[in-house]
């Protein structure tokens, strides 16, 4: 079975990168959109089983477009993939159904199993993003 990746971010760098490195598996093909504006179109169009989506870019946030996706009847599983780790992205990206919140230092040999794992309904998150997670819910008791 062929787990479709639909990548959105800002940065032609990025998306050129994990083009290059989860084409490489047989198993992946891999879409990308230039940007949040463009994120919910390529979904509709693209079907994808997988969205790793950014939060930072100029146009639509990526928190914004998380909600949207949520609204699709059938939507997809979405990992944030950032470099920012604040408190407030990772714990909005999580109530607001995210099923993954990596930073773009992951480990690139660890990124079509992070996708794999995705696509079979589990949950993908950073080091950093579970203690946020953790502490965040300990305080909250």
């Amino acid at each position: 079975m062929t787990i479709k990746v639909l990548v959105v971010d800002d940065e032609e760098v990025v998306r050129s990168g994990l083009r290059m490195i989860l084409g490489a598996a047989p198993d992946l093909e891999v879409v990308a959109a230039t940007g949040g504006g463009d994120a919910v179109a390529a979904v509709r169009e693209h079907h994808p089983d997988v969205v790793l989506l950014d939060i930072r870019m100029p146009d639509v946030d990526g928190l914004t477009v998380l909600a949207q996706l949520r609204g699709l009847p059938e939507p997809p599983a979405v990992a944030m993939l950032t470099t920012f780790d604040a408190d407030e992205y990772v714990m909005t990206a999580l109530r607001d159904g995210a099923a993954g919140f990596l930073l773009k230092d992951t480990d690139p040999e660890d990124m079509a199993n992070l996708v794999r794992t995705l696509a079979s309904g589990g949950v993908v998150m950073s080091p950093t993003a579970y203690r946020t997670m953790w502490r965040t819910l300990d305080s909250e008791r």
